[in-house]
């Protein structure tokens, strides 16, 4: 390996920042932390620091204006999708919990995300949560570095472009969100019966309170079906992370 030049490396850390830092300052699991975004953001200079002085084929020797330019806007393009890919992952967990929310009458009030400060779906939490428990249980946080790392041969730094083909962002939306609906689902289908109960007593006892024994009922329906739910979602959960890690790839190229 030759010797490192210390303007290529600089130029090369800060460009390359763009693909990584995006991933660790904005996206989930990170941003569930109570790590400050400054601080996630000055990590991924960090790595890319690091990769641009072990990995000679993350260096550049073109300086230009120009092409400092393009490539910073095609190195941040990349960075994003990576950034979307998770987003849309816990997104879709976030989705299944509001509708496990509605459902049970939670709609109405909502919780306070101690990390971030805005109001959370309750149940939404709880999924999203446990999925970045997963996460970084099953080792995400290195398989995603080593995915930034292995994108460096299939898209050059600075060379980097936009997806031609829509067909595989739909195809990993659709998975995503069918395997958020099938970690909720058992729950989903409790307050569905439970629902369908309360309506067909309804109609034998018009005079009864529907509303007020709906709440209370659900309630109970959800606080026994909901740590079964997280209890045995944990392989879904992991698949749907392995899935995730595993369709960046296919999103960048």
């Amino acid at each position: 390996m030759g010797a490192l030049d210390p303007t290529s490396w600089i130029f090369s850390s800060l460009l390359l920042s763009l693909r990584v830092s995006p991933a660790f300052a904005l996206a989930p699991p990170f941003s569930l932390t109570g790590v400050p975004r400054l601080f996630r953001a000055l990590f991924g200079l960090g790595i890319s620091a690091a990769l641009a002085g072990a990995d000679p084929g993350a260096r550049i020797t073109d300086f230009s204006a120009a092409f400092l330019i393009v490539g910073s806007v095609r190195e941040l393009a990349l960075g994003l999708i990576s950034v979307l890919a998770l987003q849309l992952m816990f997104g879709a967990l976030n989705v299944a919990g509001r509708t496990l929310d509605i459902q049970a009458g939670f709609g109405l009030g909502a919780a306070i995300d101690p990390s971030t400060g805005a109001q959370t779906p309750l149940i939404g939490s709880a999924l999203t949560y446990e999925a970045g428990a997963v996460f970084f249980a099953l080792g995400g946080a290195e398989d995603l570095l080593r995915i930034l790392q292995a994108s460096l041969q299939a898209v050059p730094l600075g060379a980097g472009h936009f997806p031609a083909a829509l067909a595989p962002l739909t195809e990993f939306v659709s998975a995503v969100f069918v395997t958020a609906l099938g970690v909720a689902g058992g729950a989903i289908l409790c307050l569905f019966l439970a629902d369908l109960a309360i309506a067909l007593l309804s109609r034998t006892v018009p005079q009864m309170n529907v509303l007020i024994l709906g709440l209370q009922v659900k309630s109970l329906v959800i606080l026994i079906a909901l740590p079964a739910t997280l209890g045995f979602s944990g392989v879904l959960l992991a698949r749907l992370a392995s899935f995730t890690l595993a369709s960046i790839p296919r999103l960048i190229a």
